[in-house]
């Protein structure tokens, strides 16, 4: 169930689908996504501003690949999910192919209606030449 549940974040991730993107968040403002050095709070600025925004803006197609996952249960209702993970990515403007790998660190908290995410942080590098 958990590795779904993760599968499900980036595939729901990918394809940009916000009703069951936010359905993913414990939806309070205390919901964090840090990529690189920008920090969005809530939900509606990591959909709006990040995903629909940045990740939209500047990808046609991201296909993501995990390269392994660790979960490991810190209470009863809180869970640290490790993943590494490379892209294949194209370009929104140039239809150029583009390749990073990275590590995603995310903490869930299970609520009524299941596991929530309530912070994101993840870190990627070009594969590709520069």
């Amino acid at each position: 169930y958990r590795i779904w549940y993760c599968i499900q974040l980036i595939n729901i991730f990918i394809e940009n689908s916000q009703t069951e993107f936010k359905k993913l968040w414990t939806g309070t403002d205390a919901d964090i996504l840090i990529s690189g050095t920008k920090i969005f709070y809530g939900v509606e600025s990591i959909y709006n501003d990040f995903l629909a925004g940045l990740i939209h803006d500047h990808y046609e197609s991201i296909l993501l690949i995990n390269d392994g996952m660790r979960i490991s249960l810190l209470t009863a209702d809180t869970a640290v999910v490790l993943f590494s993970y490379h892209t294949e990515c194209i370009r929104r403007h140039t239809k150029e192919p583009y390749r990073m790998a990275g590590i995603e660190t995310q903490v869930l908290v299970k609520k009524e209606d299941g596991w929530k995410i309530a912070h994101i942080q993840y870190h990627g590098k070009s594969m590709d030449a520069q």
